[in-house]
């Protein structure tokens, strides 16, 4: 009969980790596809709403904005412009949402199992990026509405995805681990959240800050975002502010690797504190 060796070295779970996380894939698979079957159970209408909330968010914003204050439309109509920069932030803020409480609600998995605690709120984000595809079907509705027709710019969306996709695993990295060791979090998120959409330009372009102060808006990770989003869906007048996009990208950057580093640093500490 063959035996099996366990070996137990000291730092080999640390010195290990990042295989870990694809050890774990499976976990991972499972802890979103829970959570997205959570969201929708025993709902009256299921996906749609998902597709409610950015809805009448976009109508308001389009009367206020385009109706009332009658704020420049980079050529496309305005309800376009408004959901082009709504399926972003939505992302963005949902996944800051779901994330900041994911380690709690998972309480009993991380006090009693190992694994990389990394997967949690990367698997809430996955369940906001479901959220922001379904979404993307009232852009596909608009388009139809309007007669719009994107140019080749959209060939290039995957790639400021991409980006939202970072800038909301490295938020939402911080604000798992702050909420762990500060229970107040749970009452600064919606807040953070609610006023990023005032500062951040979903229902108006960017354009209209005036340029001695693009650059320091372009310090919100967002308005790059947003700004990518725009210029590859709406094409003809819309264009990036190439120096603070540049500068929106690097603070992303800052934002995934300060965020990995934060929260490996509390990892260790979780399962005791949670």
């Amino acid at each position: 009969m063959q035996t099996r060796k366990l070996t137990i070295q000291a730092g080999r779970t640390e010195s290990q980790y990042w295989q870990d996380l694809w050890r774990y894939r499976e976990l991972f698979y499972f802890l979103a596809w829970r959570d997205i079957l959570v969201r929708y159970k025993q709902t009256a209408i299921g996906i749609a709403w998902a597709l409610i909330r950015p809805f009448f968010t976009m109508v308001v914003f389009t009367v206020v904005f385009g109706n009332l204050a009658k704020l420049p439309s980079e050529g496309a109509p305005y309800p376009i412009l408004v959901f082009a920069a709504m399926l972003p932030w939505q992302f963005f803020a949902n996944s800051l949402s779901e994330s900041s409480n994911s380690l709690i609600v998972n309480t009993n998995l991380i006090s009693k199992v190992y694994f990389p605690r990394l997967i949690v709120p990367a698997s809430a984000v996955i369940v906001s990026f479901v959220d922001f595809m379904i979404s993307g079907m009232i852009l596909l509705a608009l388009m139809a509405w309007y007669s719009f027709i994107p140019d080749w710019r959209i060939l290039t969306l995957p790639l400021f995805i991409l980006i939202a996709f970072a800038a909301a695993v490295g938020g939402g990295l911080w604000l798992a681990a702050l909420n762990v060791e500060y229970r107040d979090f749970r009452y600064v998120v919606p807040f953070i959240v609610q006023f990023g959409l005032y500062i951040s330009p979903v229902g108006f372009s960017s354009k209209i800050v005036p340029e001695q102060w693009r650059l320091l808006y372009s310090l919100n990770p967002m308005v790059g975002v947003i700004d990518g989003f725009r210029w590859a869906i709406l094409g003809g007048e819309s264009n990036i502010y190439l120096p603070g996009f540049i500068l929106s990208v690097g603070i992303v950057i800052l934002l995934v690797a300060s965020g990995v580093w934060y929260f490996r640093k509390m990892e260790r500490t979780f399962a005791d504190i949670i």
